[in-house]
């Protein structure tokens, strides 16, 4: 629990509502009222407050069960990031991947009608765009928002398309929902999807869902180019399927630690972060250049 204090100042009810954030551990997908009550020693209509607050900002949200985390966590900072221990997964494949393509990958996870940057191997590009982790824009002109979008049902798709965007930027690209909906088919169809200047000038990228176990897309992952360096061709018959096979070992690792007990991940998870933090080559934590 965070530390308290009997200063004037010290505001109790916002330690509570970090608190209640914080109460989520590697591993948790979703808590119940009475696990969050207990992890944070206060009273059950306290925490159920707490949460209605945290849903209504978008930093939680109800499931079936209980209680999630959502990506605008990321949002205080990359405590998000660490709660699932994301980068501990990802960062091997990620860093292969750009070396392979000479060029800038990311995951992303669906927040509303936004992807949500949440790791990331950047390499040095002239670029309109600036990506670091927590940097949003709207899904349906992304690579990385297009094949969570297709994964959606039709009414979850609607529901969220008529979420407003948080994101500054406004994309190029502005179908019509029939225009949409035929590109998100397509997508659906072929397995991955290819933007090229959708978002803005100068930006074309190919990506592909990220899914657990029972199917169920969680994230996506892309690579990132420039149009007057990678043409269309080479981007879909030399760095797509290197994406593919990156995104096949995520899944299998994501898949190898869910299948661990809570013990033993969080001891593989910490083993890959040390063994991180000793590297030469500077990439034990995302880079945030363009």
């Amino acid at each position: 629990m965070t530390r308290r204090s009997t200063a004037p100042e010290f505001i109790e009810a916002l330690a509570r509502g970090l608190d209640v954030i914080r109460a989520f551990q590697s591993g948790d997908r979703e808590l119940t009222l009475a696990e969050l009550a207990g992890r944070v020693d206060l009273a059950r209509p306290t925490v159920r407050r707490i949460l209605l607050t945290l849903e209504e900002l978008g930093y939680v949200r109800a499931g079936a069960r209980g209680y999630s985390l959502t990506a605008r966590v990321l949002d205080l900072g990359l405590a998000y990031v660490q709660s699932v221990g994301l980068w501990d997964v990802v960062a091997p494949h990620l860093e292969r991947l750009s070396r392979q393509t000479g060029e800038s990958c990311s995951i992303a996870e669906l927040d509303g009608s936004d992807v949500v940057y949440v790791a990331r191997v950047a390499v040095p590009k002239v670029v309109g765009l600036a990506v670091r982790i927590g940097t949003r824009f709207p899904a349906y002109a992304t690579s990385l928002g297009k094949v969570m979008l297709a994964a959606l049902g039709a009414k979850e798709l609607d529901r969220v398309l008529r979420i407003p965007s948080r994101s500054e930027v406004r994309p190029l690209w502005q179908p019509t929902r029939a225009e949409l909906a035929a590109d998100l088919a397509a997508v659906r169809t072929q397995g991955w999807a290819l933007t090229d200047e959708q978002l803005a000038k100068g930006i074309r990228s190919v990506g592909a869902p990220i899914r657990r176990p029972d199917g169920t897309v969680v994230a996506a992952v892309n690579v990132n180019t420039h149009v007057l360096e990678t043409p269309v061709e080479h981007l879909v018959g030399h760095h797509l399927p290197r994406l593919l096979q990156a995104r096949d070992a995520i899944e299998a690792d994501l898949a190898r630690l869910e299948a661990l007990p809570l013990r033993q991940r969080n001891h593989a998870s910490s083993a890959r972060t040390l063994a991180a933090a000793g590297r030469p080559d500077g990439l034990a934590r995302p880079s945030r250049r363009r």
